[in-house]
């Protein structure tokens, strides 16, 4: 099918300097937790969103200097020496294949270096501790400091060219180094590089000119600029005079090709890569928008654009020339192609979830939500759109749509399956249903829409909602070759934790002043004062206590965790959940956990105990009739109408068990094997529920399925060489 004339716009050439992109998607720089050290990783990666239609697709942060320019345990980029120019000139060479531009993201982060790894000393405008590490301090730079740096970003520009990239940044967002020098509130110098305007903006002018002159005629010239530091006027603001005069001064000296604009407060980018319980798409237009009207250079701006419509209205409104996207890109590789084909209902819309980011933040490998191939392009062999066809495909029950279920399912068919899917209720999508209704997740609904619109299209597929659960006996009589049971999982009803491993005494969510987070989104009645009880530190424990205080109940947090949900801080979202807990008023008990509760007086009262002072596990088996004592200081009681249990979710393994029970019947049955995918087998987060649905398809063939196979291993082996060469 032909694309819609009204996107033509977003397949326009865009001229960069010496250079043109085919279109105006592009794939800016975002980290993928493997950087240089895991080159076929990243070149797969880069290469499917190359094959997927992005004109330029770049790299993550690129680190130019050794002493004190790694983010350990984040791994990025690096161009030190001949051995990362053969490791990204792999991704170079993979992404040229589909007629791409690749770009590489040049670095030095300054006061945020944490010198974790290689214990070197960063320097910054002044001296202070790291942002990013507070027990490291950056050296104060002098001037000999500064060129020696300078020279770190023209040798890496000269390995660019080498390693053939088309496009070179200089980095000046996210409160790096040469942002820093800008910044009123880092720089406080008094020297030619601090004060004026024209002296804060000297290093990054001077690193540009030095750039420029190392990579030649051959590469576009770009940098990366964050228009508002969200610090008031001590920092970079988007309606500042600064941010205008750098934007006019680099166009006119002809340093740069194009600008890459976002925005990002000091030590954190949550208001850059914003979440969607937050920020709607396109988020950052109020401060970007006016840039434009500053400069005749092409302007990229980004937002998690997943719309077409929207990425129209960016271009006609004159708000940017270029769409950039780093998580919708990792959503969907394809999306400008299916733009381009006209097939926009294909499109993987990204959910806003972050996960991505929580990944690699936290020093491992990228994930996505919606892309259960994302880094697995190189290691499995995994293509997002591709599927190897089953040599002797037969017909497979899968019971459970919730999101395991339907990845499942719809990989199954795509390799040639007969797939029945059956849903015991009416609705699919499993506990997903549950978490749009909490406040801000709504676009994860994009998890059920995009399987279902899949499987709508899919000819092997057939969908059973409604059904009920089903019993042993009935999937014994459905005589399958295969079972895929993705039953889900439920939070526990009596308060069995990892803090305790038990049980908490008095807690039954069978009783009125008890509730699962299923039980409240389902109705049942909720008490004036409540308690949530969040053991997981995740999205349900604040997302249950923001639910309860838009309906005007008061809230109160208990959770052992030193604040509420502190898993966000790898999302980025902790900051704005902070502002809301304050906003709605959401009371919270850190360090804190219940050891009992009872009924008395019309309410129950909640024994909470320092975990700390008291220790995780130290309690006494309770007397009959009486609550547990405690041995040392005495815990407190608090008193609440309704306590809500957000502490453990425990597998729904029942049918799985029950079938294994009766394994004795399978073979006269026709059943072949049965195996646990997604929650059933073990509740995780929703991107490796999603992830194990879908490898088990892929895997289908393979002798345990239940049973991750192996995959290639990037290492280095002892003995190879260390420094490598050109030659």
């Amino acid at each position: 099918m032909p694309r819609d004339p009204r996107y033509d716009i977003l397949f326009e050439p865009v001229r960069i300097g010496p250079k043109t992109l085919k279109n105006r998607f592009y794939q800016v720089p975002h980290c993928n937790g493997v950087g240089s050290n895991r080159p076929g990783t990243q070149a797969k990666l880069r290469e499917m969103k190359a094959e997927g239609g992005w004109a330029a697709v770049c790299t993550e942060a690129c680190s130019v200097d050794p002493g004190g320019q790694e983010q350990a345990p984040h791994e990025v980029s690096s161009l030190w020496d001949e051995g990362d120019v053969i490791n990204l000139r792999h991704m170079c060479d993979s992404v040229h294949r589909w007629n791409a531009l690749a770009g590489v993201e040049l670095c030095h982060l300054g006061l945020s270096s944490p010198n974790i790894d290689c214990r070197g000393v960063s320097i910054a405008p002044v001296g202070a501790t790291s942002e990013w590490s507070p027990q490291t301090y950056a050296h104060a730079a002098d001037e000999d400091d500064i060129a020696r740096v300078q020279g770190y970003f023209a040798e890496a520009a000269r390995r660019a060219v080498q390693a053939g990239f088309d496009i070179i940044y200089v980095h000046a967002g996210h409160a790096v180094l040469t942002v820093q020098f800008l910044s009123r509130l880092y720089n406080t110098r008094t020297d030619r590089y601090g004060g004026p305007f024209e002296n804060r903006v000297r290093f990054w002018r001077e690193t540009l000119e030095q750039v420029k002159r190392a990579a030649g005629d051959g590469a576009a010239i770009a940098t990366r600029i964050s228009v508002d530091q969200l610090v008031g006027p001590d920092g970079v603001e988007t309606h500042g005079e600064d941010i205008f005069r750098v934007v006019e001064l680099f166009e006119r000296e002809g340093l740069v090709d194009f600008f890459d604009l976002n925005v990002s407060n000091l030590d954190e980018w949550g208001e850059d890569a914003g979440t969607s319980r937050f920020h709607r798409a396109n988020h950052q237009a109020p401060f970007t928008r006016h840039i434009k009207q500053h400069t005749k250079l092409p302007v990229i701006n980004v937002g998690r654009l997943t719309s077409p419509d929207d990425m129209v209205q960016v271009i006609i409104s004159g708000q940017a020339d270029i769409i950039g996207a780093a998580r919708p890109s990792i959503a969907d590789p394809f999306l400008p192609r299916k733009i381009e084909e006209g097939r926009v209902e294909d499109i993987r819309e990204c959910i806003g979830c972050n996960v991505c980011i929580l990944r690699s933040d936290r020093g491992g490998q990228m994930v996505c939500t919606q892309n259960a191939t994302s880094m697995e392009e190189y290691r499995r062999g995994w293509h997002p759109e591709r599927f190897d066809r089953a040599p002797d495909p037969g017909w497979v029950l899968v019971v459970g749509a919730g999101p395991a279920g339907l990845e499942c399912a719809r990989v199954l068919a795509a390799r040639g399956y007969d797939v029945h899917l059956r849903e015991a209720l009416p609705e699919i999508g499993g506990h997903v249903r549950q978490l749009v209704r909490y406040p801000g997740l709504a676009e994860w609904g994009r998890v059920i829409d995009y399987r279902a619109g899949q499987l709508a299209k899919a000819t092997t597929v057939a969908v059973h909602r409604g059904v009920g659960a089903m019993t042993v006996d009935e999937v014994l009589a459905y005589e399958a070759e295969k079972v895929v049971l993705a039953t889900g999982a439920r939070w526990a009803g009596d308060g069995f934790s990892h803090i305790t491993m038990r049980p908490i005494p008095g807690v039954d969510a069978a009783s009125a002043r008890v509730c699962t987070p299923e039980q409240v989104i389902a109705g049942k009645a909720i008490g004036e004062r409540v308690l949530v009880l969040d053991a997981d530190g995740y999205i349900t424990g604040v997302g249950m206590a923001e639910h309860l205080a838009d309906r005007g109940h008061g809230v109160t947090v208990v959770t052992q965790h030193a604040q509420v949900a502190p898993q966000l801080l790898y999302t980025l979202e902790l900051p704005n959940v902070q502002r809301m807990l304050r906003e709605k008023r959401i009371a919270y008990r850190p360090h804190a956990w219940v050891e009992a509760a009872e009924e008395a007086g019309g309410e129950l009262r909640v024994r909470v105990y320092d975990v700390y002072r008291d220790g995780f596990r130290r309690t006494e088996r309770p007397v009959a009739g009486e609550l547990p004592r405690r041995r040392g200081d005495a815990a407190d009681v608090l008193a609440c109408d309704t306590l809500v249990l957000v502490t453990a979710r425990i597998a729904n393994d029942g049918l799985y068990k029950a079938l294994r029970a009766r394994r004795a019947e399978w073979a006269a049955r026709g059943i072949k094997a049965v195996y646990q995918a997604g929650d059933c087998y073990a509740p995780r987060q929703l991107a490796e529920a999603i992830f194990d649905g879908h490898r088990i398809a892929r895997e289908f063939e393979s002798p345990d399925p239940q049973i991750a196979a192996p995959f290639i291993r990037e290492r280095q082996i002892w003995g190879s060489p260390v420094y490598p060469t050109l030659g």
